[in-house]
């Protein structure tokens, strides 16, 4: 592995406020790999349900009082934003979901915001409400700790982390509010064509070019208590019912269709607390610990797959990196951002129909060396590019140009 050995010009004390994102301890790892002073605040993870003026009053003090270089934070929070503009700080934040709908807060256009989009269709959103402080960013992954995990595990847990075919994640049947949706039989009929369109098309979701105003507002009274935008937000509600509710219901679909194919015909495992008794040949391990475990599913599985949420328009979602960053073989839908990052054929493989993803899972279970020689090469493509350490370097340069 590449080490980063560089000491920033500038000794940097930053306040992160945390909420228990799985990326935080990583970046966390890289500041102070990188020499910057990290000062926590965790009261959000422990207490959930604060409200933002009961964040606004123990955070304020601690801004005001202390020389930070930067607040950072994965994800967006308009009430922290807000915060940093008066006390005048820059404020960092990592987009690491979609959606996110804090983004459509009018908070977005404080000059202090430095916010790194993944997904390049949501940064030529955004990018319009606040110039040169809006970036396009990919995410990346922790190697050191991959390597130390995989390196660590018994031979027990190697035995039991192998698989021909893995998968983790949500199926969404679970997650997915659309579900809660009471259709007519127009808009059913309406909802099921947008859906079976999408699922056809890899490497572009049109739900939103497909969605008129008059048809947004008759499924959003459908949903009961959907989500409103608040006060203080560009409200948005065609882009809303896309990425919040439709896209979330054709991942769903997609999901389901896809490991149904693959499991009545090979050997598939998959780790996740969603309901699979409609995929009665899949195997259901349950939730991986995403720190201690699923580093060595991802080492040891033949073949991970990854099928992007919809919600993810162009981006690359983290669990690409996180996979090539533990030496594993994946086989991923096609994304239209991802030629800019990775060489289709030598880091990983694509897969752009329901046909083509069986083919090729079927040729990989049965060439291992074309297999392992393209997770090693992946592998070197994220500690050359993605590392945390890399990706936190090119942030500060980006936030601070002049420094």
């Amino acid at each position: 592995m590449i080490n980063i050995n560089i000491e920033l010009e500038v000794p940097m004390k930053i306040y992160f406020y945390r909420y228990g994102s799985i990326c935080e301890p990583d970046v966390i790892d890289s500041f102070k790999r990188l020499g910057l002073d990290v000062d926590e605040e965790t009261i959000e993870i422990s207490k959930k349900n604060l409200l933002p003026g009961e964040c606004v009053s123990i955070v304020s003090p601690k801004l005001m009082n202390n020389n930070y270089t930067f607040v950072f934070t994965i994800n967006f929070f308009p009430w922290l934003s807000d915060v940093c503009q008066i006390v005048n700080v820059v404020y960092i934040s990592l987009i690491v979901d979609s959606p996110v709908l804090e983004l459509y807060s009018k908070s977005l256009s404080n000059s202090v915001n430095r916010v790194f989009l993944f997904d390049k269709m949501l940064f030529n959103e955004f990018e319009p409400y606040n110039k040169e402080h809006i970036f396009h960013i990919p995410l990346a992954t922790n190697v050191r700790r991959n390597d130390e995990v995989i390196k660590n595990a018994s031979a027990q847990e190697n035995r039991k982390f192998t698989s021909d075919i893995s998968f983790i994640g949500s199926t969404y049947q679970e997650k997915c509010p659309f579900n809660r949706a009471i259709l007519p039989e127009y808009e059913k009929g309406y909802v099921d064509g947008i859906i079976n369109a999408q699922l056809g098309v890899y490497g572009y979701n049109f739900i939103e070019d497909m969605l008129t105003d008059d048809m947004t507002e008759r499924l959003l009274n459908c949903i009961p208590q959907h989500y409103e935008f608040p006060e203080g937000y560009r409200a948005n509600n065609k882009a809303l019912l896309a990425q919040e509710y439709l896209s979330v219901k054709v991942a769903e679909q997609e999901r389901l269709r896809l490991l149904k194919m693959l499991s009545d015909s090979f050997n598939v495992d998959i780790y996740t607390g969603s309901d699979t008794t409609s995929l009665p040949h899949i195997h259901n391990k349950g939730f991986a610990k995403s720190l201690s475990e699923m580093p060595v599913i991802f080492h040891n599985s033949k073949i991970n797959l990854n099928i992007t949420a919809k919600s993810i328009r162009s981006g690359l979602s983290l669990r690409i990196f996180d996979v090539l960053g533990c030496g594993g073989f994946l086989i991923t839908n096609y994304q239209a951002e991802l030629p800019e990052f990775f060489e289709i054929g030598k880091d990983l493989v694509a897969y752009e129909s329901e046909n083509h993803l069986k083919e090729l899972c079927a040729y990989y279970l049965t060439h291992d060396d074309e297999r392992n020689e393209i997770a090693r090469h992946g592998y070197e493509t994220i500690v050359n590019n993605h590392t945390y350490d890399i990706r936190m370097l090119q942030i500060i340069d980006k936030s601070f140009p002049a420094r």
